[in-house]
């Protein structure tokens, strides 16, 4: 049944108890925003208070050939600084990528009832979440995002489990990229001067999880947010964008060229290119070297937009610590050591709200 849009509970059911998400109460037909989904005036986006990121993505072949440590520096520099860059020719093949996007499209396109099985409720499998915001529950005003989140243990399972729509697409997105990944933490990682072997590797990036996020059309962005200001927990996060953009990050410190502290930068979407960022769990191994990039979503009123990110992280077991290279370094940590599992539960038990989250690791 239908619900009142001006009955802030009965559309709360709607949306997110029966699985409905965003997609499902746009798809009732909106002029307005609900009122659950209208954000206080500081969490909006104003884009003509932001400015573009207009440096161009960091080609990864370039890594194997004489621009070798120009290449380095780039990514070094990224990581200390925005916490954000983009790369291309990363050898994720290009039309794996729109399959990609075509198969989000496909997952969200179905009708409620065949997503809403994999509420966290109600889910055939613990390694598959679908849901809408962030942490609904607790949230003063939701997130325009519906997603499907997919926890990777092996290949064999991801096939079996993963939703049919998109497993083989998302599988081969993961596989592809991982060589991509293990490069960049071997360059991030020995800047630090920290050499990686499998159980090094392993210990940065034991868990991993692909989602697809679907933000829908709105009908006022002015008002919403697709996600909230945060940070990613985990080490890395390679992100597939859509044509659409969207995409903000704020600066931190002020970086030449780029923007001044506290502002916000949009990262346009480039054809063929994955966006990159820093995770808490960088931040607190470097001792807060790296920096994990505050960002959030804006809506758009014209056309739906999809997104597909891999979150590579510790395993729950994990401890993580400045590691003791750098702290020897610095003279001091500036974290204390946490087990990974407590630090995501505190994450995903609270509304984002920035870098709140680093709390929990710091001194």
């Amino acid at each position: 049944m239908a619900p009142s849009l001006d009955d802030c509970s009965s559309l709360f059911n709607f949306v997110v108890r029966d699985g409905n998400g965003v997609k499902g109460m746009v798809d009732l037909g909106l002029s307005t925003v609900p009122k659950p989904y209208v954000q206080p005036p500081k969490e909006r986006i104003d884009k003509r208070m932001a400015t573009r990121h207009e440096g161009a993505p960091i080609d990864l072949s370039r890594l194997d050939g004489p621009d070798h440590d120009e290449v380095v520096k780039g990514i070094v520099m990224a990581a200390e600084t925005l916490g954000f860059f983009q790369l291309v020719n990363h050898g994720v093949p290009v039309d794996l990528l729109e399959s990609l996007k075509d198969a989000a499209h496909d997952f969200f396109g179905q009708p409620s009832e065949k997503k809403a099985v994999y509420r966290k409720e109600v889910s055939p499998s613990p390694l598959v979440k679908y849901g809408t915001s962030f942490v609904p529950e607790k949230e003063k005003a939701l997130e325009w995002k519906d997603y499907i989140s997919m926890i990777y243990t092996n290949d064999a399972e991801a096939l079996q489990q993963w939703p049919k729509e998109c497993r083989e697409v998302a599988l081969e997105y993961l596989k592809t990229s991982m060589t991509m990944v293990r490069r960049l933490l071997e360059i991030l990682m020995g800047n630090l001067g920290v050499e990686l072997d499998d159980t090094k590797i392993d210990g940065l990036i034991g868990m991993k999880m692909v989602n697809m996020n679907f933000y829908p059309t709105c009908p006022d962005p002015d008002l919403t947010v697709g996600v909230g200001r945060h940070s990613d927990m985990g080490t890395l996060t390679i992100l597939l964008q859509d044509g659409i953009g969207g995409l903000y990050v704020k600066v931190a410190e002020e970086i030449a060229n780029i923007g001044k502290k506290g502002e916000w930068v949009e990262i346009p979407p480039v054809p063929g290119a994955l966006v990159i960022n820093i995770g808490d769990a960088l931040q607190v191994l470097s001792n807060g070297k790296y920096k994990s990039a505050e960002h959030r979503v804006r809506t758009t009123s014209t056309k739906s937009r999809v997104s597909v990110p891999i979150f590579t992280s510790p395993r729950p077991s994990e401890k993580i610590a400045p590691l003791p290279q750098v702290v020897e370094k610095d003279g001091m940590a500036c974290y204390r050591e946490v087990i990974f599992g407590d630090y995501m539960r505190n994450f995903f038990g609270n509304v984002h709200d920035g870098k709140k989250s680093l709390e929990f690791a710091q001194i």
